[in-house]
């Protein structure tokens, strides 16, 4: 496996994002290759866990609004780069890229830094991947948080995915931070486009984003189906409090919450919110209204 590196001085003078670089090393299971996992850890070391999970093609940048007044609260927070974006190592191969191994890397992540008493929250493959971890290890989480994301099994997909998925591999260059600006309401800054350009010099370190949208589950002949399957049938019994936020205005994931609401015990009688005038990045249009979501998720106990 040939893995490339983003040089540092890539991220220099990033805007709103002032966040020390943790990095965690963790093995590939099939070829042994080492991975070097980047991510967020600010306020205090002792507290639970709120764990922020980004999907495709974004980064930790995504959460820069949430984890100042996270952190200000009292919490511990976590924030990842999936393998292939950010500031992690990225694998140059398209085919180096599975679902199952994203849920291998993350797990094998997950343990080595032995979090427990987890408030997630999730969002696109950040869903995909992270409801996999819950399903995993069901004990190590508190609570959830589920915004604009599933947990397909091979049953079809939105028009609004389709489209997605003949953009993203038929474009001859892959734009990210014009991808991640037209996922939002609002118009982001020259400056924060380029933060979501910076994980990726060139074309060859955007194979992971590249390859993502061909691994969703959407037909019964896509690999994953069994095991996001077996997932759900844990998530069928997770009783531990759900709540969804999923926003108004993404056409991808439009009306995804209701089987969230409908399957998983936890989700019954909580407050359920749609978010208004909020694009598929909702964390960039509504990221207060999200942060306060959170907060009460947690303070509800």
């Amino acid at each position: 496996m040939h893995v490339l590196r983003t040089p540092d001085e890539a991220f220099a003078g990033l805007a709103d994002y002032p966040f020390a670089a943790h990095y965690r090393t963790i093995a590939d299971r099939a070829t042994g290759t080492p991975l070097r996992l980047h991510h967020l850890d600010e306020g205090p070391a002792d507290a639970a866990p709120i764990l922020l999970m980004h999907g495709e093609p974004s980064w930790s940048y995504l959460y820069r609004h949430f984890v100042p007044p996270l952190a200000a609260a009292g919490h511990r927070v976590i924030a990842p780069d999936l393998i292939g974006f950010g500031k992690s190592d990225k694998p140059a191969d398209r085919n180096d890229y599975t679902y199952e191994r994203h849920v291998e890397w993350m797990s094998d992540w997950l343990t080595a830094m032995d979090l427990t008493g987890i408030t997630l929250f999730c969002q696109d493959w950040g869903g995909l991947i992270g409801l996999r971890l819950v399903a995993a290890f069901p004990d190590r989480f508190a609570r959830l948080v589920i915004a604009n994301t599933g947990l397909p099994i091979g049953t079809g997909w939105s028009e609004g995915f389709r489209a997605w998925l003949e953009f993203s591999q038929k474009v001859e260059n892959f734009p990210v931070g014009f991808i991640v600006n037209g996922g939002c309401t609002r118009d982001l800054t020259p400056a924060e486009i380029a933060a979501y350009d910076a994980p990726f010099p060139d074309e060859t370190f955007k194979e992971g984003a590249r390859q993502f949208p061909t691994l969703v589950p959407i037909t019964p002949e896509h690999a994953s189906v069994a095991q996001n399957k077996a997932a759900w049938a844990v998530l069928s019994g997770f009783e531990k409090p759900v709540v969804t936020c999923f926003s108004d205005r993404d056409a991808v994931t439009h009306g995804g919450e209701k089987i969230f609401i409908e399957r998983v015990p936890g989700a019954n009688g909580q407050p359920h919110s749609i978010v208004k005038g909020g694009g598929h990045f909702l964390q960039e249009d509504a990221p207060q209204e999200l942060v306060r979501i959170i907060l009460d998720h947690i303070a509800r106990g």
